[in-house]
């Protein structure tokens, strides 16, 4: 495009100069002038080419200069958009993720610690922390009433009953009830250090501390859970397992500490069920 510009541009030049040599009167053109024709037409279209070149190139540089701005302002943009669709997201995850703790992990965790408490005070033979209880005062006095009036007229019927028979009824008493004896827990005296077969057991508890004993290895694996239950890790709550390799400890009372394993000083750690 620019070389025919410049095309056109040197015949339209070229055609007023030799229109005015020929008016001139001089329709002979001789060598010399010929030549002198020759050199204006030439300066004449190296100026006009620089001209245009320079135009052309500074066209170009504001052509560029503007697309390079557009595409700075598209890159802007879109930046913000992926900024706004970015926070969107977050909001969003951050929505579900608390939504997700309210509606499943809290009552879960309300759950499972509910039914804890209720095994500690089945366990422990508070049930009747467990019941709501009733409520004093209402209709505290009318049924304290209708107690007095049933327990009056029972005894009248008892007094009946008596007046007709003619044998007194003696009541049977019944024998009291023994109360039921607690285990007591008596963990075998604590071997020497000098002692032969003498193993040291640890116990890694859920609090973080840990508490050690010796024992001998041909006493029984039982002694291990009664130490347990003994420290304040009920068996039905609590399990021992050993630390490497991790694997739950099997404890029968006919086996002893080395028929489980425990042949040299062993760290047991001490796990909830």
């Amino acid at each position: 495009m620019a070389s025919r510009g410049v095309l056109g541009v040197f015949l339209l030049s070229v055609l007023p100069l030799l229109c005015l040599e020929l008016r001139r009167g001089s329709p002979d053109l001789g060598i010399k002038d010929f030549i002198l024709l020759c050199g204006r037409i030439f300066l004449l279209l190296a100026l006009l080419t620089l001209i245009i070149s320079v135009t052309t190139s500074w066209v170009n540089s504001f052509k560029s200069s503007e697309v390079y701005l557009k595409e700075e302002e598209e890159e802007e943009k879109n930046e913000k958009m992926q900024k706004l669709v970015r926070n969107k997201q977050q909001e969003a995850q951050s929505e579900q993720a608390i939504r997700y703790i309210e509606n499943v992990l809290k009552p879960h965790q309300e759950m499972r610690l509910k039914k804890l408490e209720e095994r500690f005070y089945r366990m422990s033979g508070e049930t009747w922390k467990l019941s709501n209880g009733h409520k004093l005062g209402g209709h505290e006095e009318s049924v304290l009433e209708n107690a007095s009036q049933a327990s009056s007229e029972t005894s009248n019927r008892e007094a009946a009953k008596r007046r007709n028979l003619a044998q007194p009824v003696t009541k049977l008493s019944r024998p009291p009830e023994q109360p039921i004896q607690k285990k007591v827990l008596e963990l075998p005296e604590e071997p020497p250090k000098t002692a032969d077969e003498v193993v040291t057991v640890a116990l890694r508890c859920p609090s973080g501390s840990v508490l050690k004993r010796r024992f001998f290895k041909t006493c029984s694996s039982q002694v291990l859970l009664d130490w347990m239950m003994k420290i304040g890790y009920h068996t039905s709550l609590y399990s021992l397992s050993t630390s490497f390799p991790r694997r739950p400890l099997e404890v029968e009372g006919s086996w002893s500490l080395e028929d489980v394993g425990i042949t040299v000083d062993t760290v047991l750690t001490v796990e909830e069920k």
